[in-house]
């Protein structure tokens, strides 16, 4: 396994654990996230997350508010430093409201093996939850 893609599979076995920091030290001090790419209900002005400050802003304000996230990858393809994965994101929220999206997610690592971006692609019109039984 190349770097970019040990960074993406540690990142999304972090989120599912909900391991903040050890999510956080993934990232270099000058990453970016892009989360999704362009203007969304997550991020009006679509110009992403710069640096660890905001990033962390993004894990405590986005990540943090839901009770589980979980990735499927269905295709992972590794080219130098860089990792395109797809699959499906499943995200419950508190309540136990489920949604699932598709998506490509894009990391970039630096020669540090440090992530220095993020690139999420998904339809944040395809995003439905479902209601708790």
């Amino acid at each position: 396994m190349g770097a970019a893609r040990d960074a993406a599979t540690k990142s999304m076995e972090r989120i599912g654990v909900k391991d903040r920091q050890g999510w956080l030290d993934l990232y270099a001090d000058d990453a970016t996230i892009e989360d999704p790419v362009g203007p969304s209900m997550l991020d009006a002005s679509g110009r992403g997350r710069h640096g660890i400050a905001d990033i962390t802003d993004f894990y405590d304000n986005v990540i943090a508010t839901s009770e589980n996230i979980h990735f499927t990858v269905k295709e992972s393809i590794e080219c130098g430093n860089e990792v395109a994965n797809t699959g499906e994101i499943r995200i419950t929220l508190p309540g136990g409201q489920v949604g699932t999206v598709a998506y490509v997610n894009i990391y970039k690592v630096n020669d540090d093996g440090k992530l220095a971006s993020l690139r999420s692609f998904w339809d944040e019109t395809t995003l439905e939850f479902t209601k708790p039984e």
